[in-house]
Protein backbone atom coordinates (compact mmCIF):
# COMPACT_ATOMS: atom_id res chain seq x y z
CA UNK A 1 0.00 0.00 0.00
CA UNK A 2 1.79 3.38 -1.13
CA UNK A 3 1.32 6.83 0.22
CA UNK A 4 -1.82 7.62 -1.86
CA UNK A 5 -3.70 4.53 -0.92
CA UNK A 6 -3.06 5.06 2.99
CA UNK A 7 -4.01 9.23 2.81
CA UNK A 8 -7.42 7.54 0.50
CA UNK A 9 -8.14 4.53 3.29
CA UNK A 10 -6.65 5.43 6.82
CA UNK A 11 -10.26 8.03 7.26
CA UNK A 12 -11.85 5.78 5.65
CA UNK A 13 -11.12 2.34 8.06
CA UNK A 14 -11.71 4.84 10.74
CA UNK A 15 -14.42 5.69 10.37
CA UNK A 16 -15.72 1.83 9.78
CA UNK A 17 -14.45 1.31 13.26
CA UNK A 18 -16.56 4.50 14.86
CA UNK A 19 -19.93 2.60 13.52
CA UNK A 20 -18.77 -0.61 14.69
CA UNK A 21 -17.87 -0.04 18.14
CA UNK A 22 -19.83 3.80 19.19
CA UNK A 23 -21.80 4.44 20.63
CA UNK A 24 -23.97 7.70 22.09
CA UNK A 25 -22.82 6.41 25.78
CA UNK A 26 -19.06 6.27 24.59
CA UNK A 27 -19.58 10.15 22.90
CA UNK A 28 -16.16 10.83 24.57
CA UNK A 29 -14.41 7.83 23.33
CA UNK A 30 -15.71 8.31 20.06
CA UNK A 31 -14.89 11.38 19.71
CA UNK A 32 -11.06 10.93 20.70
CA UNK A 33 -10.97 7.61 18.23
CA UNK A 34 -12.38 10.44 15.71
CA UNK A 35 -9.92 13.10 16.49
CA UNK A 36 -6.82 9.99 16.45
CA UNK A 37 -8.08 9.36 13.19
CA UNK A 38 -8.12 12.57 12.06
CA UNK A 39 -4.42 13.55 12.92
CA UNK A 40 -3.73 10.23 11.45
CA UNK A 41 -5.07 11.19 8.17
CA UNK A 42 -3.57 14.11 7.88
CA UNK A 43 0.07 13.08 8.82
CA UNK A 44 -0.17 10.19 6.25
CA UNK A 45 -0.49 12.92 3.62
CA UNK A 46 2.56 15.42 4.64
CA UNK A 47 5.39 12.49 3.21
CA UNK A 48 3.73 13.56 -0.47
CA UNK A 49 4.65 17.24 -0.44
CA UNK A 50 8.08 16.43 1.33
CA UNK A 51 8.60 13.58 -1.52
CA UNK A 52 7.09 15.95 -4.51
CA UNK A 53 9.40 16.65 -7.11
CA UNK A 54 8.87 19.95 -8.70
CA UNK A 55 10.73 19.43 -11.78
CA UNK A 56 8.30 17.21 -13.47
CA UNK A 57 4.36 17.44 -14.76
CA UNK A 58 4.42 13.21 -14.61
CA UNK A 59 2.20 12.18 -12.25
CA UNK A 60 3.87 10.76 -9.04
CA UNK A 61 3.16 8.18 -6.27
CA UNK A 62 1.65 6.28 -9.14
CA UNK A 63 0.25 3.36 -7.83
CA UNK A 64 -1.74 0.91 -10.33
CA UNK A 65 -3.19 -2.70 -9.81
CA UNK A 66 -6.44 -4.64 -11.48
CA UNK A 67 -9.76 -4.05 -9.80
CA UNK A 68 -12.13 -5.40 -12.46
CA UNK A 69 -10.38 -7.12 -14.46
CA UNK A 70 -13.09 -8.19 -17.66
CA UNK A 71 -13.36 -4.81 -18.03
CA UNK A 72 -9.90 -3.52 -17.61
CA UNK A 73 -10.80 -1.34 -15.02
CA UNK A 74 -7.95 -0.59 -12.67
CA UNK A 75 -6.79 0.73 -8.98
CA UNK A 76 -4.98 3.73 -10.77
CA UNK A 77 -3.68 6.70 -8.43
CA UNK A 78 -1.70 9.73 -8.48
CA UNK A 79 -0.99 13.16 -8.08
CA UNK A 80 0.76 16.06 -9.63
CA UNK A 81 1.31 19.80 -9.06
CA UNK A 82 -2.51 20.58 -9.92
CA UNK A 83 -3.59 17.88 -7.51
CA UNK A 84 -1.09 17.34 -4.89
CA UNK A 85 -2.67 20.05 -2.49
CA UNK A 86 -5.95 19.01 -2.70
CA UNK A 87 -5.25 15.73 -0.72
CA UNK A 88 -3.64 17.85 1.85
CA UNK A 89 -6.00 20.38 1.95
CA UNK A 90 -8.97 17.65 2.50
CA UNK A 91 -7.22 16.19 5.59
CA UNK A 92 -6.80 19.51 7.07
CA UNK A 93 -10.00 21.03 6.89
CA UNK A 94 -11.10 17.16 7.65
CA UNK A 95 -9.29 17.31 11.08
CA UNK A 96 -10.16 21.15 11.88
CA UNK A 97 -14.14 20.15 11.32
CA UNK A 98 -13.53 16.71 13.94
CA UNK A 99 -12.19 19.25 16.28
CA UNK A 100 -15.02 22.00 15.73
CA UNK A 101 -17.40 19.03 16.17
CA UNK A 102 -16.44 18.07 19.53
CA UNK A 103 -19.35 19.84 22.06
CA UNK A 104 -21.67 20.64 19.33
CA UNK A 105 -22.98 17.25 17.43
CA UNK A 106 -24.44 15.04 20.92
CA UNK A 107 -26.55 12.36 19.15
CA UNK A 108 -25.27 9.60 16.84
CA UNK A 109 -21.97 11.03 17.46
CA UNK A 110 -19.86 7.96 16.26
CA UNK A 111 -22.23 8.24 12.80
CA UNK A 112 -21.39 11.64 12.57
CA UNK A 113 -17.66 11.95 13.32
CA UNK A 114 -17.71 8.37 10.94
CA UNK A 115 -19.19 10.07 8.00
CA UNK A 116 -16.60 12.82 7.84
CA UNK A 117 -13.66 10.60 8.42
CA UNK A 118 -15.39 8.76 5.09
CA UNK A 119 -16.08 11.13 3.05
CA UNK A 120 -12.71 12.35 3.88
CA UNK A 121 -10.91 9.40 2.03
CA UNK A 122 -13.70 9.46 -0.74
CA UNK A 123 -12.71 12.95 -1.48
CA UNK A 124 -9.26 12.24 -1.87
CA UNK A 125 -9.76 9.41 -3.82
CA UNK A 126 -11.58 11.34 -6.43
CA UNK A 127 -8.11 13.78 -6.35
CA UNK A 128 -5.87 11.26 -6.73
CA UNK A 129 -7.63 8.59 -9.18
CA UNK A 130 -6.32 8.27 -12.77
CA UNK A 131 -9.10 5.35 -14.10
CA UNK A 132 -12.13 6.72 -15.25
CA UNK A 133 -14.10 4.71 -13.07
CA UNK A 134 -12.21 4.84 -10.62
CA UNK A 135 -12.75 8.36 -10.34
CA UNK A 136 -16.29 8.27 -11.27
CA UNK A 137 -17.31 5.68 -7.82
CA UNK A 138 -15.42 8.10 -5.85
CA UNK A 139 -17.37 11.25 -7.48
CA UNK A 140 -21.01 9.79 -6.45
CA UNK A 141 -19.45 7.67 -3.23
CA UNK A 142 -19.11 11.55 -1.53
CA UNK A 143 -22.67 11.95 -2.03
CA UNK A 144 -23.83 9.93 0.24
CA UNK A 145 -21.93 10.86 3.47
CA UNK A 146 -22.74 14.10 2.60
CA UNK A 147 -26.79 13.64 2.04
CA UNK A 148 -26.65 11.73 5.24
CA UNK A 149 -24.88 14.74 7.22
CA UNK A 150 -27.29 17.15 5.88
CA UNK A 151 -30.34 15.00 6.77
CA UNK A 152 -29.95 13.89 9.66
CA UNK A 153 -27.94 16.34 11.45
CA UNK A 154 -29.58 19.30 9.74
CA UNK A 155 -32.12 22.20 10.40
CA UNK A 156 -35.79 22.20 9.99
CA UNK A 157 -35.93 21.54 6.36
CA UNK A 158 -32.98 18.99 6.43
CA UNK A 159 -34.95 16.23 4.05
CA UNK A 160 -35.66 19.00 1.52
CA UNK A 161 -31.96 20.16 1.54
CA UNK A 162 -30.86 16.65 1.73
CA UNK A 163 -32.58 15.50 -1.71
CA UNK A 164 -32.00 18.64 -3.20
CA UNK A 165 -28.50 18.55 -2.53
CA UNK A 166 -28.56 14.54 -4.06
CA UNK A 167 -30.77 15.11 -7.02
CA UNK A 168 -29.31 17.75 -8.48
CA UNK A 169 -25.83 16.41 -8.37
CA UNK A 170 -26.39 13.19 -9.23
CA UNK A 171 -28.36 13.72 -12.45
CA UNK A 172 -25.64 16.00 -13.47
CA UNK A 173 -23.28 12.95 -13.15
CA UNK A 174 -25.45 10.85 -15.62
CA UNK A 175 -24.14 12.40 -18.48
CA UNK A 176 -20.66 12.56 -17.30
CA UNK A 177 -21.08 8.37 -17.03
CA UNK A 178 -22.31 8.16 -20.58
CA UNK A 179 -18.79 10.23 -21.67
CA UNK A 180 -16.38 7.61 -19.67
CA UNK A 181 -18.36 4.94 -21.75
CA UNK A 182 -17.90 6.82 -25.04
CA UNK A 183 -14.56 7.34 -24.18
CA UNK A 184 -14.01 3.64 -22.94
CA UNK A 185 -14.98 2.55 -26.27
CA UNK A 186 -13.36 4.94 -28.50
CA UNK A 187 -9.91 3.94 -26.48
CA UNK A 188 -10.24 0.86 -27.47
CA UNK A 189 -11.42 -0.39 -23.64
CA UNK A 190 -9.26 1.17 -21.54
CA UNK A 191 -10.33 3.76 -18.81
CA UNK A 192 -7.53 5.62 -18.30
CA UNK A 193 -7.54 9.03 -17.83
CA UNK A 194 -4.09 10.05 -18.83
CA UNK A 195 -4.49 7.72 -22.25
CA UNK A 196 -8.03 9.11 -23.05
CA UNK A 197 -6.18 12.92 -22.96
CA UNK A 198 -4.00 11.64 -26.62
CA UNK A 199 -7.32 10.26 -27.76
CA UNK A 200 -8.09 12.06 -31.52
CA UNK A 201 -11.44 13.53 -31.31
CA UNK A 202 -13.60 14.82 -33.99
CA UNK A 203 -15.00 18.52 -33.30
CA UNK A 204 -18.85 17.23 -32.42
CA UNK A 205 -17.52 14.16 -30.31
CA UNK A 206 -15.69 16.73 -28.67
CA UNK A 207 -18.72 18.95 -28.20
CA UNK A 208 -20.70 17.03 -26.60
CA UNK A 209 -17.74 15.74 -24.20
CA UNK A 210 -17.55 19.25 -23.20
CA UNK A 211 -20.71 19.58 -22.43
CA UNK A 212 -21.33 15.77 -21.04
CA UNK A 213 -18.81 16.71 -18.60
CA UNK A 214 -20.04 20.35 -17.67
CA UNK A 215 -23.50 19.03 -16.82
CA UNK A 216 -21.85 17.18 -13.67
CA UNK A 217 -18.44 19.97 -12.91
CA UNK A 218 -21.07 22.80 -13.33
CA UNK A 219 -23.43 21.50 -11.13
CA UNK A 220 -20.65 20.70 -8.71
CA UNK A 221 -18.96 23.90 -8.61
CA UNK A 222 -21.61 25.36 -8.64
CA UNK A 223 -21.77 27.78 -11.45
CA UNK A 224 -24.89 30.10 -12.18
CA UNK A 225 -27.49 29.48 -12.94
CA UNK A 226 -27.29 25.87 -11.63
CA UNK A 227 -26.35 27.04 -8.34
CA UNK A 228 -29.42 27.49 -6.37
CA UNK A 229 -29.36 24.42 -4.82
CA UNK A 230 -26.28 25.31 -2.64
CA UNK A 231 -27.80 28.33 -0.32
CA UNK A 232 -30.56 26.00 0.67
CA UNK A 233 -27.65 23.12 1.40
CA UNK A 234 -25.85 25.58 3.72
CA UNK A 235 -28.39 26.87 5.72
CA UNK A 236 -29.56 23.38 6.63
CA UNK A 237 -26.73 21.73 6.82
CA UNK A 238 -24.79 21.21 10.63
CA UNK A 239 -21.46 23.37 10.86
CA UNK A 240 -19.30 21.24 9.91
CA UNK A 241 -20.99 19.92 6.67
CA UNK A 242 -21.24 23.78 5.36
CA UNK A 243 -17.77 23.82 6.40
CA UNK A 244 -16.50 20.49 4.79
CA UNK A 245 -19.07 21.37 1.60
CA UNK A 246 -17.85 24.80 1.14
CA UNK A 247 -14.01 23.85 1.69
CA UNK A 248 -13.75 20.64 -0.43
CA UNK A 249 -16.82 19.62 -2.22
CA UNK A 250 -17.22 22.49 -4.78
CA UNK A 251 -13.93 21.79 -5.80
CA UNK A 252 -14.41 18.39 -6.60
CA UNK A 253 -16.70 20.38 -9.76
CA UNK A 254 -13.63 23.11 -10.42
CA UNK A 255 -10.96 19.56 -10.44
CA UNK A 256 -12.94 17.97 -12.98
CA UNK A 257 -12.62 20.82 -15.84
CA UNK A 258 -8.78 20.44 -15.40
CA UNK A 259 -8.37 16.66 -15.51
CA UNK A 260 -11.03 15.90 -17.88
CA UNK A 261 -13.04 19.10 -19.73
CA UNK A 262 -9.65 20.57 -21.01
CA UNK A 263 -7.48 17.97 -22.05
CA UNK A 264 -9.86 15.60 -23.26
CA UNK A 265 -11.95 18.25 -25.77
CA UNK A 266 -9.02 20.87 -25.90
CA UNK A 267 -10.64 22.71 -29.38
CA UNK A 268 -14.35 22.78 -27.56
CA UNK A 269 -12.69 23.71 -24.64
CA UNK A 270 -11.42 26.82 -26.76
CA UNK A 271 -14.98 27.22 -28.69
CA UNK A 272 -17.13 27.32 -25.96
CA UNK A 273 -14.70 29.16 -23.65
CA UNK A 274 -16.75 32.65 -23.88
CA UNK A 275 -19.77 30.94 -22.72
CA UNK A 276 -17.54 29.73 -19.46
CA UNK A 277 -16.62 33.10 -19.29
CA UNK A 278 -19.87 34.67 -19.73
CA UNK A 279 -20.89 32.15 -16.61
CA UNK A 280 -17.98 32.99 -14.43
CA UNK A 281 -18.47 36.72 -14.80
CA UNK A 282 -22.77 36.27 -14.03
CA UNK A 283 -21.23 34.73 -10.80
CA UNK A 284 -19.18 36.82 -9.76
CA UNK A 285 -20.93 40.03 -10.03
CA UNK A 286 -24.63 39.02 -9.98
CA UNK A 287 -24.15 36.54 -7.20
CA UNK A 288 -21.85 38.89 -5.45
CA UNK A 289 -25.01 41.78 -5.71
CA UNK A 290 -27.66 38.76 -4.08
CA UNK A 291 -25.25 37.66 -1.43
CA UNK A 292 -25.93 42.00 -0.41
CA UNK A 293 -29.16 41.10 0.46
CA UNK A 294 -29.10 38.13 2.33
CA UNK A 295 -30.09 38.12 5.79
CA UNK A 296 -29.08 34.93 6.88
CA UNK A 297 -25.27 34.55 7.48
CA UNK A 298 -24.86 30.95 6.03
CA UNK A 299 -26.80 32.20 3.37
CA UNK A 300 -24.67 35.35 2.74
CA UNK A 301 -21.16 32.69 2.94
CA UNK A 302 -22.91 30.44 0.65
CA UNK A 303 -23.43 33.23 -1.73
CA UNK A 304 -20.14 34.56 -1.25
CA UNK A 305 -18.77 30.77 -2.05
CA UNK A 306 -20.70 30.75 -5.75
CA UNK A 307 -19.03 34.57 -6.35
CA UNK A 308 -15.25 33.39 -5.71
CA UNK A 309 -15.85 30.03 -7.34
CA UNK A 310 -16.55 32.17 -10.31
CA UNK A 311 -12.92 33.54 -10.23
CA UNK A 312 -11.73 30.39 -10.06
CA UNK A 313 -13.85 29.05 -13.82
CA UNK A 314 -12.97 32.59 -14.98
CA UNK A 315 -9.05 31.70 -14.43
CA UNK A 316 -8.74 28.58 -16.28
CA UNK A 317 -10.58 29.21 -19.34
CA UNK A 318 -8.77 32.67 -20.22
CA UNK A 319 -5.90 29.95 -21.39
CA UNK A 320 -2.61 31.73 -19.82
CA UNK A 321 -0.76 30.35 -16.86
CA UNK A 322 -1.40 33.26 -14.43
CA UNK A 323 -5.28 32.81 -14.77
CA UNK A 324 -4.59 28.95 -14.40
CA UNK A 325 -2.65 29.05 -11.37
CA UNK A 326 -4.83 31.57 -10.29
CA UNK A 327 -7.71 29.43 -10.59
CA UNK A 328 -5.63 26.69 -8.60
CA UNK A 329 -4.77 29.22 -5.99
CA UNK A 330 -8.15 30.46 -5.22
CA UNK A 331 -9.63 27.02 -4.81
CA UNK A 332 -6.84 25.92 -2.34
CA UNK A 333 -7.44 29.64 -0.45
CA UNK A 334 -11.32 29.57 -0.62
CA UNK A 335 -10.83 26.19 1.10
CA UNK A 336 -9.32 28.00 4.17
CA UNK A 337 -11.47 31.09 4.25
CA UNK A 338 -14.84 29.36 3.73
CA UNK A 339 -14.18 26.79 6.12
CA UNK A 340 -13.04 29.62 8.75
CA UNK A 341 -16.37 31.63 7.65
CA UNK A 342 -18.59 28.74 8.46
CA UNK A 343 -17.31 27.52 11.74
CA UNK A 344 -16.89 31.23 12.55
CA UNK A 345 -20.88 31.34 12.10
CA UNK A 346 -21.41 27.58 13.71
CA UNK A 347 -19.54 29.26 16.89
CA UNK A 348 -22.52 31.91 17.30
CA UNK A 349 -25.20 29.50 16.33
CA UNK A 350 -23.94 26.93 19.07
CA UNK A 351 -24.61 29.57 21.47
CA UNK A 352 -27.47 32.00 20.40
CA UNK A 353 -29.38 29.32 18.20
CA UNK A 354 -29.79 31.81 15.40
CA UNK A 355 -28.42 32.51 11.87
CA UNK A 356 -30.06 36.28 11.37
CA UNK A 357 -27.81 39.15 11.39
CA UNK A 358 -30.93 40.49 13.02
CA UNK A 359 -30.49 38.43 16.11
CA UNK A 360 -26.97 39.88 16.93
CA UNK A 361 -24.95 43.03 17.11
CA UNK A 362 -22.20 44.29 19.85
CA UNK A 363 -20.39 40.73 19.89
CA UNK A 364 -17.53 42.52 19.76
CA UNK A 365 -18.24 43.65 23.40
CA UNK A 366 -18.51 39.89 24.89
CA UNK A 367 -16.67 37.98 22.69
CA UNK A 368 -13.77 40.11 21.51
CA UNK A 369 -10.71 37.35 21.19
CA UNK A 370 -14.02 35.71 19.16
CA UNK A 371 -14.69 38.76 16.95
CA UNK A 372 -11.03 39.69 16.73
CA UNK A 373 -10.62 36.21 13.97
CA UNK A 374 -14.23 36.61 12.84
CA UNK A 375 -12.65 40.35 11.34
CA UNK A 376 -9.44 38.60 10.50
CA UNK A 377 -11.29 36.20 7.87
CA UNK A 378 -14.04 38.56 6.90
CA UNK A 379 -10.72 40.61 5.47
CA UNK A 380 -9.81 37.86 3.66
CA UNK A 381 -12.77 36.80 2.83
CA UNK A 382 -12.76 40.24 0.65
CA UNK A 383 -9.49 39.23 -0.59
CA UNK A 384 -7.25 41.86 1.46
CA UNK A 385 -3.41 41.81 0.61
CA UNK A 386 -1.33 39.19 2.63
CA UNK A 387 -4.25 36.72 3.49
CA UNK A 388 -4.93 33.76 0.99
CA UNK A 389 -8.00 35.39 -0.08
CA UNK A 390 -5.75 37.93 -2.12
CA UNK A 391 -3.36 35.62 -3.79
CA UNK A 392 -5.70 33.45 -6.15
CA UNK A 393 -7.55 36.19 -7.12
CA UNK A 394 -4.70 39.20 -7.88
CA UNK A 395 -3.39 36.20 -10.39
CA UNK A 396 -7.00 35.63 -11.97
CA UNK A 397 -7.39 39.26 -12.37
CA UNK A 398 -4.06 39.66 -14.34
CA UNK A 399 -4.35 36.81 -15.92
CA UNK A 400 -7.82 38.32 -17.39
CA UNK A 401 -6.39 41.64 -17.99
CA UNK A 402 -3.64 40.02 -20.43
CA UNK A 403 -6.52 37.92 -22.14
CA UNK A 404 -8.76 41.10 -22.10
CA UNK A 405 -8.90 44.47 -20.77
CA UNK A 406 -12.70 44.68 -20.04
CA UNK A 407 -13.05 41.04 -18.30
CA UNK A 408 -10.46 41.86 -16.40
CA UNK A 409 -12.03 45.21 -15.04
CA UNK A 410 -15.13 43.86 -14.83
CA UNK A 411 -13.77 40.83 -12.72
CA UNK A 412 -12.00 43.37 -10.62
CA UNK A 413 -15.24 45.28 -9.87
CA UNK A 414 -16.31 42.04 -7.61
CA UNK A 415 -13.84 42.94 -5.11
CA UNK A 416 -15.81 45.61 -4.47
CA UNK A 417 -18.92 43.66 -4.00
CA UNK A 418 -17.23 41.40 -1.82
CA UNK A 419 -15.64 44.01 0.51
CA UNK A 420 -19.70 45.29 0.83
CA UNK A 421 -21.30 42.36 1.63
CA UNK A 422 -18.55 40.97 3.79
CA UNK A 423 -17.90 44.35 5.92
CA UNK A 424 -21.36 45.20 6.73
CA UNK A 425 -22.14 41.67 7.49
CA UNK A 426 -19.31 41.84 10.19
CA UNK A 427 -20.77 45.85 11.20
CA UNK A 428 -23.90 44.52 12.04
CA UNK A 429 -22.99 41.27 13.71
CA UNK A 430 -19.95 42.38 15.96
CA UNK A 431 -19.75 46.22 16.03
CA UNK A 432 -21.59 49.04 18.11
CA UNK A 433 -23.52 48.38 21.29
CA UNK A 434 -25.16 45.23 23.02
CA UNK A 435 -28.58 44.80 21.04
CA UNK A 436 -30.05 42.25 23.49
CA UNK A 437 -29.94 39.98 26.15
CA UNK A 438 -28.52 37.07 24.62
CA UNK A 439 -25.56 38.57 23.04
CA UNK A 440 -24.94 40.05 26.36
CA UNK A 441 -24.89 36.91 28.03
CA UNK A 442 -22.04 35.63 25.28
CA UNK A 443 -19.34 33.91 26.71
CA UNK A 444 -15.83 34.13 24.74
CA UNK A 445 -14.36 30.90 22.74
CA UNK A 446 -13.04 28.09 24.72
CA UNK A 447 -9.45 26.55 24.21
CA UNK A 448 -10.77 24.24 21.52
CA UNK A 449 -12.71 26.78 19.71
CA UNK A 450 -9.25 28.86 19.74
CA UNK A 451 -7.22 25.97 18.48
CA UNK A 452 -9.76 25.85 15.81
CA UNK A 453 -9.54 29.21 14.00
CA UNK A 454 -6.35 29.36 15.07
CA UNK A 455 -5.46 26.77 12.91
CA UNK A 456 -6.97 28.11 10.11
CA UNK A 457 -5.72 31.65 10.94
CA UNK A 458 -2.57 30.35 10.60
CA UNK A 459 -3.18 28.78 7.35
CA UNK A 460 -4.67 32.01 5.93
CA UNK A 461 -1.84 34.23 6.97
CA UNK A 462 0.71 31.70 5.66
CA UNK A 463 -0.52 31.33 2.35
CA UNK A 464 -1.16 35.07 1.91
CA UNK A 465 2.20 36.47 3.06
CA UNK A 466 4.12 33.53 1.10
CA UNK A 467 2.17 31.49 -1.65
CA UNK A 468 5.82 30.35 -3.00
CA UNK A 469 4.95 26.64 -1.83
CA UNK A 470 2.04 26.12 -3.34
CA UNK A 471 3.01 27.64 -6.69
CA UNK A 472 6.19 26.27 -7.12
CA UNK A 473 4.07 22.91 -6.83
CA UNK A 474 2.04 23.55 -9.61
CA UNK A 475 3.75 25.56 -12.29
CA UNK A 476 5.18 23.12 -14.21
CA UNK A 477 1.95 20.55 -14.36
CA UNK A 478 -0.14 23.81 -15.65
CA UNK A 479 2.17 24.96 -17.75
CA UNK A 480 2.22 21.19 -19.50
CA UNK A 481 -1.68 21.62 -19.65
CA UNK A 482 -1.91 24.59 -21.02
CA UNK A 483 0.94 23.45 -23.64
CA UNK A 484 -1.41 20.28 -24.61
CA UNK A 485 -4.57 21.98 -24.58
CA UNK A 486 -3.29 24.24 -27.21
CA UNK A 487 -2.78 21.40 -29.74
CA UNK A 488 -5.67 21.04 -31.60
CA UNK A 489 -6.70 17.28 -32.04
CA UNK A 490 -9.23 17.54 -34.59
CA UNK A 491 -9.27 14.80 -37.27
Amino acid sequence: MGLLSLAIWTPIVFGIVLLALGRDEQARSVRWIALIGAVASFLVTLPLYAGFKLDTSAMQFVESGSWIQRFNVNYHLGVDGISLWFVLLTAFINLVVIIASWEAITTRVNQYMAAFLILSGLMIGVFTALDGLLFYVFFEATLIPMYLIIGIWGGPNKIYAAFKFFLYTLLGSLLMLVALIYLYNKSGGSFDILTWHQLPLGGTAQTLLFFAFFSAFAVKVPMWPVHTWLPDVHVEAPTGGSAVLAAIMLKLGAYGFLRFSMPIAPDATHEWAWLMIALSLTAVVYVGLVAMVQQDMKKLVAYSSVAHMGFVTLGFFIFNELGVSGGVVQMIAHGFVSAAMFLSIGVLYDRVHSREIASYGGVVNTMPKFAAFALFFSMANCGLPATAGFVGEWMVILGAVKFNFWIGFASASALVFGAAYTLWMYKRVYLGPVTNDKVKGLSDINSREFLMLGLLAVAVLFMGIYPKPFTDVMNISVADLLKHVAISKLN
